[in-house]
């Protein structure tokens, strides 16, 4: 039994992770998790890998990392994700490269706990709506009997989702949540990096307290500014031109053959 922080879609922003980290000082972590996307979007990938290696987080593969090390191609991208997924791909150490392939695509944590990125069976599903959370419970019961919290991301939204046999539903409770245990539960810790937000620029995480079941959601400012202006200077933000040339690209030559365009 520990207190976890669980963190995730950092996408290389080196000052909200740093952010993240900080916040979770307040608390007597005693394991850092991490639901995938260590890279892709900012420039600092390499950074963030670095930093979550030395405080020994138990971090598995989002398709972002799976794209930016060749594993998956840009069949399901948006442009603005092909776009800076290139520029990863270029960016990357050879260390940090090597790093991210030996990701696990899942990781059991205490038995009972299970680190995914998109849906139990599909890195890229996006788990937004009951059907689907009722979905992955089926895959859940059948590839990891005896998990009964699921953390996901992918989607970048904090949420909690109860499942009471084929009836899902999300508790009340803000940020602090309590768990019951004889329910299964899949847990969005939210998006570290968000850059992809118009709302609010805040790092997102959650602690969890296995022993007591108590879920707490967290967000913290960080410096947004600092994050844009490397990632426009190294080449990560796409323009309205390269946005329709990938465009036509989809139509001419497919999304499989811009690997290599």
């Amino acid at each position: 039994m520990a207190i976890y922080g669980v963190l995730g879609d950092i996408h290389g922003n080196r000052e909200a992770l740093a952010a993240a980290l900080e916040r979770l000082g307040d608390f007597r972590i005693g394991q850092l998790l991490c639901v995938g996307d260590l890279v892709g979007y900012n420039a600092d990938g390499d950074a963030c890998v670095r930093m979550l290696r030395e405080r020994k987080a138990l971090c598995i593969a989002g398709n972002h990392d799976l794209i930016g090390t060749g594993r998956l191609g840009f069949e399901r991208c948006s442009n603005k994700a092909m776009h800076s997924l290139k520029r990863t791909r270029r960016a990357l150490s050879p260390e940090t490269a090597r790093e991210l392939r030996m990701l696990p695509s899942h990781r059991a944590i205490e038995g009972f706990i299970l680190l995914t990125h998109g849906g139990v069976r599909d890195v890229q599903q996006y788990m937004t709506q009951p059907r689907h959370i009722a979905e992955n419970a089926a895959y859940l019961r059948h590839d990891f009997p005896r998990a009964r919290v699921c953390f996901f991301g992918h989607t970048h939204e904090q949420r909690v989702y109860e499942v009471d046999g084929e009836a899902v539903r999300e508790p009340g409770g803000g940020d602090a949540i309590r768990l019951r245990d004889d329910r299964l539960y899949f847990v969005n810790p939210g998006s570290v990096d968000a850059s992809r937000k118009r709302a609010h620029k805040l790092a997102e995480l959650a602690v969890f307290d296995s022993e007591r079941l108590e879920l707490r959601f967290l967000r913290v400012p960080y410096d947004d500014a600092a994050t844009e202006s490397k990632a426009a200077a190294q080449g990560y933000r796409i323009d309205r031109w390269r946005d329709r040339l990938y465009d036509l690209q989809r139509r001419v030559i497919g999304p499989r053959q811009q690997d290599n365009a």
